[in-house]
């Protein structure tokens, strides 16, 4: 039972202070450019009152050397440890307090490995007692559950990613910068010039691409930036932008209105609109004062040309292109931060976009510090187009739907119009549960999908509930919009697992477990060993079966730490061939076509959905191992969900003192 129907944005019901509520540190080091530390406490509503980290003691480090120190060097370091690192884990080089804080989450799976029995390996002769894998779990809970509290984190600015700078300038513009090309059959075009010409952001620590604390304000960078605000700023002055210019102007402009004939009073009342919705927050009369001497007794294309130089002047600050730059504060002391800061760091969550002025407006009259009014923000930004950035950006990399984009990568075999309807699909179901207060396991059981023309042959026994469309006729395949429709059977298609081109993009055994234990369960899964044989060098039997092959990979005690955990999901999806269709077993349909023979397996033969998890639990079919995700796994998805979508939050990887705040979150949610 969900006891909070809204349990999916959990800023609605209590938010990390560090988002909602920090304190200001302010210093400058190395460039001018460089970070202003900020750290930040608990919402009161999280824990009651806001609480800080303590050490955890000479006592906690002396039982790390004197016990845990020791179980490692006896049963893990042979593999981790020195000269041979396999899964990048090297326990050998972890000695002070920070170094055992900082791999926090290579703790739990420690502990996770040894409870199981996964580690060491089989092979080992030497098996830890059950008095070791006690003082090892007893001591990762003293440590990072009962004595650990929430403490501030550090918030730099950072500057603002790609698609945060595309969207930023066009809400300071009120129109898109677009890139001129002709249409042309089998051609993407990235219509942003803003995402054309800037660098694509990797993913930071967190994963995500707005975790941008180490990406460097280049030469290059600087120079498109200074590229897109001089484009920008001439098509403001175009007659097809005259809107946009009376809006930031505040007044009409007369039908013959031409940039060489404005007034000093229009270019001043410009400059007074313009500087705020840069800066995001009200600008001082001294910065205004500053930027309007520039044109006094000017007139005519000089004071145009004064007017653009200014505004461009502004567009290029480190308060336009970073974030948290203008935060209030003193420097050194704890506190909360402003109101504008509140409503900035709201926004580009929720919107990957600056706030807008009703925002703003809220963030003015103080009421972004009152629970209810905050409250009724959300909902209102929830409830706006601008939110479908909540899925397109935050949903996108948590799910790895970019990888539907990579279906058939040879264009001109590939099915443009369906793979496009497979990813919007996707999206349509993600926003549903972002903005409809769905809950969280809606995401492994719904009952409601969204198809068009392209994807109803995936779902026979309910695509007579959509409306009709026309069939265009012509070259190309089409497109329509998606239609929300209730599955009247469920049978195969229920939730995000099943979704066609979730399992399109993910098409065998190992890709589909590997992709859910580590994007739905949050188990990180270190990379294979150096010294592993591929799998296909392990199948060169033909008398076995698919699974017995796979079943023969895992007779090798390394492979089976991972395989134990992945095949057992991938297989239970086997009934889902390659292009995503469901088989059963009289397939008669295009929609129930038999799945294709894959790696030698016999397509002609019994299909084996079955398996057993390391925890012993047992499920005959993918219905069984829906049952126990959405029971003794619920937890666990539950907190992935929140650790995933706290991280996006905060632009930033979580650490351990962030862990009580995703305990007493999830916990409020399950």
């Amino acid at each position: 039972m969900h006891k909070l129907p809204d349990a999916w944005i959990f800023l609605r019901m209590s938010s990390p202070q560090e988002l909602l509520s920090t304190p200001h540190k302010a210093g400058y080091a190395g460039s001018p450019l460089a970070a202003i530390a900020l750290k930040g406490v608990l919402f009161a509503s999280v824990l009651g009152s806001a609480s800080f980290a303590v050490s955890p003691g000479a006592a906690s480090n002396d039982t790390f050397s004197s016990t845990i120190k020791p179980f490692l060097e006896a049963h893990c370091v042979k593999c981790h440890g020195g000269e041979k690192v396999k899964g990048e884990v090297d326990f050998t080089i972890i000695h002070s307090s920070e170094d055992i804080d900082a791999r926090f989450e290579l703790w739990q799976t420690v502990v996770d490995m040894i409870t199981f029995d996964e580690m060491p390996p089989e092979d080992e002769v030497k098996r830890p007692s059950e008095n070791e894998v006690k003082l090892v779990k007893d001591w990762y809970a003293e440590r990072f559950i009962k004595n650990m509290r929430a403490r501030p984190g550090e918030f730099k600015p950072r500057l603002l990613a790609a698609s945060e700078f595309r969207n930023t300038l066009r809400s300071v513009l009120g129109f898109d910068l677009q890139v001129v090309h002709a249409d042309a059959n089998f051609n993407v075009v990235e219509p942003s010039l803003v995402m054309k010409l800037l660098p694509t952001d990797p993913p930071g620590k967190s994963g995500f691409v707005n975790d941008t604390h180490g990406v460097q304000l280049t030469p290059y960078v600087l120079e498109q930036y200074a590229y897109l605000a001089n484009r920008g700023l001439y098509d403001l002055f175009l007659p097809r932008h005259r809107a946009s210019l009376e809006m930031l102007i505040g007044s009409k402009l007369p039908e013959n209105f031409l940039q060489k004939k404005i007034s000093f009073e229009q270019a001043e009342s410009l400059l007074k609109n313009f500087a705020p919705r840069v800066y995001r927050r009200p600008v001082s009369a001294a910065t205004i004062t500053r930027h309007i001497s520039a044109l006094r007794g000017l007139e005519g294309q000089a004071l145009h040309e004064a007017t653009v130089r200014e505004m461009k002047k502004l567009l290029l600050s480190p308060s336009f292109i970073y974030r948290g730059i203008l935060m209030e504060g003193i420097a050194g002391e704890e506190q909360p931060v402003d109101g504008y800061e509140l409503a900035e760091r709201l926004s580009y969550f929720l919107w990957e976009d600056a706030p807008d002025s009703a925002l703003i407006e809220a963030a003015e009259r103080g009421e972004l510090a009152q629970r209810e009014s905050l409250q009724v923000q959300i909902d209102r930004m929830l409830a706006v187009p601008q939110a479908r950035s909540l899925t397109t950006s935050f949903a996108s990399q948590w799910l790895g739907l970019g990888g539907i984009d990579e279906i058939d990568a040879n264009v001109f075999n590939k099915p443009a119009a369906l793979i496009y309807s497979m990813k919007d699909s996707a999206l349509d179901f993600i926003n549903y549960l972002f903005t409809e207060n769905r809950p969280v396991m809606e995401l492994i059981e719904s009952d409601i999908a969204f198809i068009n023309n392209q994807t109803a042959r995936f779902y026979p026994e309910s695509r007579h509930r959509m409306s009709e469309y026309e069939e265009r006729k012509g070259f190309d395949e089409v497109a329509e919009v998606n239609q929300r429709i209730t599955l009247e059977a469920t049978e195969a298609r229920e939730g995000l697992l099943t979704l066609p081109g979730i399992l399109r993009m993910n098409e065998g055994p190992i890709q589909r477990g590997t992709w859910m234990l580590e994007r739905v369960l949050g188990v990180h899964l270190g990379d294979p060993p150096d010294d592993v044989p591929p799998i296909e060098a392990t199948m060169a039997d033909a008398s076995l079966s698919f699974r017995e092959r796979f079943q023969l990979h895992r007779s090798n005690s390394t492979c089976a730490v991972c395989h134990n955990r992945i095949d057992p999901l991938g297989f239970a999806l086997q009934r889902y061939n390659k292009s995503g269709a469901y088989v059963s077993d009289k397939a008669t349909t295009f929609e129930e076509q038999p799945r294709e023979a894959e790696s030698g397996d016999d397509a002609s033969g019994p299909i084996d959905s079955s398996g057993q998890l390391p925890s012993g639990e047992t499920f005959e079919d993918f219905d069984g191992l829906q049952r126990i995700l959405m029971e003794s796994k619920r937890y666990e998805i539950i907190r992935n969900a929140v650790e995933r979508t706290l991280s996006y939050a905060l632009c930033r990887k979580l650490e351990a003192f962030d862990q009580p705040t995703v305990d007493t979150i999830s916990k409020k949610i399950d």
